[in-house]
């Protein structure tokens, strides 16, 4: 898998390919990342018994293959610049939607699922297309939009679970391959491995980078960036459901509540791991490696202090301060590239 760090920049001036080198290694936050995995999981291996045990480890890579989706949902939106509050909310309903198709409507699984998908296409649609005919900015529509969508599932449900789902679907959620590792965990590896190559060697892809960077230089190019922002909230909404299925996997069941009230559950890990995996937030560069890695580094943290009878609001405190630190690193980042010329 290759890494997938990107910047439409990298054919688009001079001065980019010259600063390239060791410049992007020192701005970037792969290497950090994956040294500081290495340190929070050696430590609680030292501490913890039972911390590196087959089902322990099968369970935080279930859980790193979950929480990197959802990073990958919203970091398809920050590539150009937008945010996406809904992620939560088109999730849980595509995993309702999934729920409602295999228990009562009886679809075969092959089926159900990439209509499950489709249905969260169609929810980022109607986000993205409201988006460009407003002209209003992604964080209003989607904060407005989340609430939207879980009522209207909360209503057509009445809150109930599909809990009587076909048994391949709980067998999915516990299989392993390989010994420990979760294939969640695989079908994330596979779906960042299609994602580096869709925004490092595809049109579309590299549009949207390009969308992200410069809007006004992708207008005078001949990009529909309106067109573009509308991909890439049918973008997240896909990947959106395709965590909501993972996480109906995992538990079983399709239940209203799996994201939190009105999906909110979702947001602190769909920022976590893009920002601390390098992502600009001003959009034009992503890194599917280091949402990956973010998302890695944030599971394994939380396990370890779960572990360690850390209160859970000390946890989110602390996931919440990393969030922060992670803003402003963005932020110094984002001003050292505009001083060296690099956007």
């Amino acid at each position: 898998m290759t890494d997938a760090t990107s910047n439409i920049l990298d054919e688009a001036t001079p001065e980019h390919r010259r600063g390239s080198g060791l410049m992007r290694l020192a701005l970037s936050n792969e290497f950090g990342l994956a040294l500081l995995i290495a340190l929070a999981f050696g430590i609680f291996a030292m501490t913890l018994p039972g911390f590196t045990s087959p089902f322990s480890l099968f369970t935080i890579g279930r859980q790193i293959g979950i929480d990197t989706m959802i990073g990958l949902a919203m970091m398809a939106v920050i590539v150009t610049g937008g945010l996406d509050l809904s992620v939560g909310a088109i999730g849980v309903c595509a995993a309702m939607v999934f729920g409602y198709l295999a228990q009562i409507a009886g679809v075969p699984l092959p089926l159900a699922i990439p209509l499950a998908i489709a249905f969260g296409s169609v929810l980022g649609f109607i986000n993205g297309y409201v988006v460009v005919r407003s002209g209003v900015h992604s964080f209003i529509i989607t904060l407005a939009s989340m609430s939207i969508f879980f009522g209207i599932m909360i209503f057509l449900t009445q809150a109930q679970s599909f809990n009587a789902l076909p048994l391949a679907v709980p067998a999915m959620g516990k299989l392993r391959v390989g010994g420990p590792i979760s294939i969640l965990l695989i079908i994330t590896l596979v779906v960042c491995a299609a994602l580096s190559i869709f925004y490092r060697y595809t049109t579309l892809g590299r549009q949207m980078l390009a969308a992200g960077a410069n809007a006004r230089a992708a207008e005078l190019s001949g990009i529909r960036t309106g067109r573009i922002i509308i991909a890439c909230h049918m973008l997240t909404g896909g990947l959106a459901a395709l965590a909501g299925l993972m996480l109906t996997a995992r538990t079983g069941a399709a239940v209203p509540s799996m994201a939190g009230h009105l999906g909110q559950d979702w947001l602190l890990p769909a920022f976590l791991a893009p920002v601390l995996g390098g992502t600009l937030l001003s959009g034009g560069r992503v890194s599917v490696i280091g949402t990956l890695l973010g998302a890695a580094f944030v599971t394994i943290m939380t396990s370890g202090l779960l572990l360690m009878r850390v209160g859970e609001f000390w946890i989110l405190a602390c996931l919440g301060l990393m969030l922060l630190l992670a803003v402003l690193a963005d932020r110094l980042r984002h001003q050292v590239l505009r001083a060296r010329g690099m956007i």
